[in-house]
């Protein structure tokens, strides 16, 4: 009877122990911990990250920081953190949480429009990637990956075409880089190198006067009337003389790329870059901004007619006027002089 006794306090012991054991794995595990107001909070947590460095950004949003640092142990989460964007859900409990920064990593969008420089480019995906922008320029403008796609300095910004990409937020900088080649690899579809070569042009040319002809207007619609002019002067060997490769090769040689040039002046003309299309003749050597597709498309279809000229249209302003004569263009062109001299615009 004694020995029943004992045996039956300790199965309620047990059973006590275990109910409580029970219930502090189901508070660890089971119930909401979550402490903030909307639907959901984001966490950005980087590669070399460490679990204090984890808990720290999740602290602010935690009801009891300290039921799920024992949750995270328990379940070795501490031990293999992985850097990325993760969402935590309002309501969520610690287990919820543990499972989401295991496997919860989200893809983030990523856009960059016409960028003048490697630098600048950096300087724009490092904002929206874990990646820092000396990283970055350093992948873009690694001399081994440039020769090993034949390219050279001047074309580094090739391969970066102007979208909205989606990447996973702790990408690396050279596996950025890698993706936007393989994107530009992809846009290169077999339709489009059928029309770059009908207007005698390589994949890479394309690029370089498409970035020109971005530069020289605004306006989408008008993209493919002036590649027309472009395309028309090269075919009959004449200089491009776009005043945008020039204001590049300005701010090349300065190394100051935040200059603003609204007036091209005649010494302007005389700078010695290969950039200078006033001065050497054909396209330029690379690009002078990431162009928009469709400045892309503007060269890869222009419009057909017999143009060689254009300027400013000061009447219509964002486009231009355009003339198959020297004569008419010089008249077109003084409307122009006259309105920036009315602007007191000197440079």
């Amino acid at each position: 009877m004694y020995l029943k006794r004992i045996l039956l306090t300790v199965v309620i012991l047990g059973l006590l122990i275990g109910g409580l054991f029970s219930a502090m794995v189901y508070r660890t595990l089971f119930i909401s911990n979550t402490g903030f107001s909307n639907e959901e909070a984001y966490v950005f947590i980087p590669s070399d990250a460490d679990f204090d460095e984890v808990m720290e950004q999740l602290q602010p949003l935690l009801k009891n920081p300290s039921t799920f640092e024992k949750a995270a142990r328990q379940k070795r989460y501490a031990d293999n953190i992985k850097g990325g964007k993760y969402a935590i859900t309002q309501g969520m409990n610690n287990n919820d949480i543990v499972n989401a920064l295991r496997s919860g990593n989200i893809p983030v969008r990523v856009s960059f429009n016409n960028q003048e420089t490697p630098a600048f480019l950096a300087g724009r995906i490092s904002t929206q990637l874990e990646a820092d922008s000396l990283a970055l320029y350093q992948a873009f403008t690694d001399p081994v990956f440039l020769k090993a796609e034949d390219w050279t300095a001047d074309q580094v910004l090739l391969p970066y075409i102007p979208n909205s990409y989606e990447f996973y937020w702790n990408t690396s900088a050279t596996a950025f880089r890698d993706r936007m080649l393989a994107e530009y690899t992809k846009f290169w579809t077999d339709a489009r190198l059928a029309k770059a070569q009908a207007v005698g042009l390589a994949p890479e040319e394309v690029i370089a006067l498409a970035s020109v002809v971005h530069k020289e207007t605004a306006k989408a619609d008008e993209r493919p009337r002036v590649a027309g002019v472009y395309l028309n002067r090269l075919k009959k060997g004449m200089l491009l003389q776009a005043d945008p490769t020039v204001i590049y090769a300005i701010k090349k040689e300065s190394g100051n790329y935040d200059t603003i040039i609204k007036r091209v002046l005649y010494r302007d003309l005389e700078i010695d870059s290969p950039f200078n299309t006033y001065k050497y003749p054909g396209i330029p050597p690379g690009p002078i901004a990431m162009p928009d597709i469709s400045a892309i498309e503007a060269v890869l279809n222009p419009e057909k007619h017999k143009f060689l000229y254009f300027v400013a249209d000061t009447e219509n302003f964002g486009y231009h006027k355009f003339a198959e004569t020297l004569g008419q263009h010089n008249r077109n062109k003084e409307q122009y002089v006259r309105w920036l001299n009315q602007q007191n615009i000197r440079r």
